[in-house]
């Protein structure tokens, strides 16, 4: 299959982020001994996770942390799935657009994700949450594969995606509604606590959002 230039970089940039912040060591942080009960005070007792985005109230929050999360992996899952689809579904949407195109919404979809997440955090602080949650770090880039992932359902609606669990084939568009509704649903549920659902939900509603303004302007898409 062809790799469109910005999504072979992406993938390059991405691998090579994941090998070298393994060098940082991973983080010297847990959850109930140091965040519950206030131990964390240096930052470096995060290790790679320094490049992971903290909500703004925390004292680790840093503005570089915006974009770095977003090329930041926990493992090796996280990032191979993670780059797999960006692999599958971002070189023809970036054949469609054009690479500067393509860029922009990739980094505005992943800040999209940003927000939509720290806004769900803020209505959890306003409801009782406590404050060590500020101290959780982000990453990833699912919210702008998210967002690619959404672009290629309104790009190509009816091309067939033919899946492995379970192993049907459907409509690209209704993959993307499907998918979006399951991360919608374990966003509200209390399963996969770790997991920053709304992150994708943001990056594919910002995506689609963004989508919808550029047809709206009457702007080149195909």
């Amino acid at each position: 299959m062809f790799i469109s230039d910005v999504v072979k970089n992406l993938l390059i940039i991405n691998v090579l982020m994941y090998l070298g912040t393994q060098l940082m060591g991973e983080p010297n942080v847990t959850l109930t001994n140091d965040l519950i009960n206030g131990n964390v005070t240096d930052f470096s007792a995060w290790g790679r996770y320094m490049l992971a985005v903290f909500y703004p109230s925390s004292e680790f929050f840093k503005p570089y942390q915006v974009v770095t999360y977003m090329f930041m992996h926990g493992n090796l899952s996280h990032i191979f799935f993670n780059m797999f689809a960006l692999y599958m579904f971002g070189s023809p949407v970036e054949m469609a657009w054009g690479p500067k195109k393509f860029l922009f919404f990739y980094f505005f979809t992943g800040f999209g994700a940003l927000v939509l997440q720290m806004a769900v955090q803020y209505i959890e602080f306003q409801q009782g949450a406590p404050g060590w949650v500020a101290n959780v770090p982000m990453l990833g880039a699912s919210g702008a594969v998210f967002g690619i992932l959404a672009a290629y359902g309104m790009q190509f609606p009816n091309s067939i995606i033919q899946l492995i669990i379970p192993p049907v084939r459907m409509k690209a568009k209704y993959f993307v509604i499907i998918y979006a509704a399951i991360e919608v649903g374990l966003g509200l549920s209390p399963f996969q606590p770790g997991v920053a659902h709304f992150a994708h939900v943001g990056g594919a509603l910002f995506g689609v959002l963004l989508i919808l303004y550029w047809r709206n302007r009457g702007e080149r898409l195909y």
